[in-house]
């Protein structure tokens, strides 16, 4: 099993002025103990998992171009990209400018979006669920047809693109992964079965059904449901100390046995250091013999 850091907070100590150097102390520090991927919400304020709608929250491709340049190896990417909130042929142009300058790190994280009091704040249409899907996927379609460097036009129901061209290419081969988030069972798994490398769940009581229905999409679209990365959402807590150990490997070792491949999460204090310097000694290693 591999482990992500995903980072959805940044109130932190020190107020916005530290933001900067606490962000890329925390990045550097996850890319040398070896945290296998770092991510970002694509949100503009908070969401209220996480605290009040006006604590810190930075745009997602800015923070992740400034990850890129304080890390060294661990993959890059948004969990996950909202489809209304940037045109598809833009949205390519950046992942594509991530991959290119980050070395060929970058992943495609995307969804159907859902946060409307957001979107109504900041005057981002947010058309009902059905159209949402209908962009997600042209959305898919557009990036892909971009990364195979088709400059033929595209002209779906939702997105009309006269020129779809991408100079410079991505770096990764044959394209960045594309990871879908969500585990809507008739159109989102579809579309990991038909369109992406990965997929992220949440690893509660329906993982196992939410697997079945993926494996019986693979089947109808005739893709190997075993080249497919699946990825959970897991919050980790190893303690001040590291008392927690011990139990967090327990807990991965189980979403392991449940046919994930992937832990990504947030890291709780990851602001002291402390926290990652723990998983990348005892946690990381025990996880990845599962």
């Amino acid at each position: 099993m591999k482990i992500g850091l995903h980072i959805p907070d940044f109130t932190w100590a020190g107020g916005d002025p530290a933001i900067a150097a606490t962000l890329a102390k925390v990045a550097r520090t996850a890319d040398d103990v070896g945290f296998d991927r770092i991510s970002v919400m694509d949100h503009f304020f908070q969401i209220p998992h996480h605290g009040p709608a006006d604590h810190a929250m930075l745009e997602a491709y800015t923070t992740l171009g400034f990850l890129a340049a304080h890390t060294q190896r661990a993959s890059l990417l948004t969990l996950v990209t909202g489809v209304i909130y940037r045109y598809p042929g833009v949205l390519a142009k950046a992942v594509t400018t991530l991959d290119v300058l980050s070395g060929g790190r970058a992943m495609l994280g995307i969804g159907a979006g859902w946060n409307e009091e957001e979107s109504r704040a900041l005057g981002i249409p947010f058309p009902p669920v059905a159209e949402r899907f209908e962009q997600l996927e042209e959305a898919l379609q557009i990036c892909l047809q971009m990364w195979a460097g088709d400059e033929s036009p595209f002209h779906g129901k939702r997105f009309h693109l006269e020129r779809p061209l991408s100079s410079p290419q991505p770096l990764a081969k044959p394209h960045p992964p594309i990871m879908i988030g969500g585990g809507g069972e008739k159109k989102t798994l579809r579309f990991v079965a038909k369109y992406a490398q990965s997929c992220n769940l949440f690893g509660g009581p329906e993982l196992a059904h939410k697997l079945d229905v993926l494996r019986e999409h693979c089947e109808r679209e005739g893709r190997d449901y075993n080249e497919i990365e699946k990825t959970a959402y897991h919050v980790f807590d190893v303690g001040p100390n590291g008392e927690k150990v011990p139990e967090t490997i327990a807990a991965l070792k189980e979403l392991a046995d449940r046919g994930i491949d992937t832990a990504i999460g947030g890291v709780r204090d990851v602001h002291t250091i402390t926290p990652l310097e723990i998983i990348g000694r005892d946690v990381i290693p025990a996880a990845a013999a599962f």
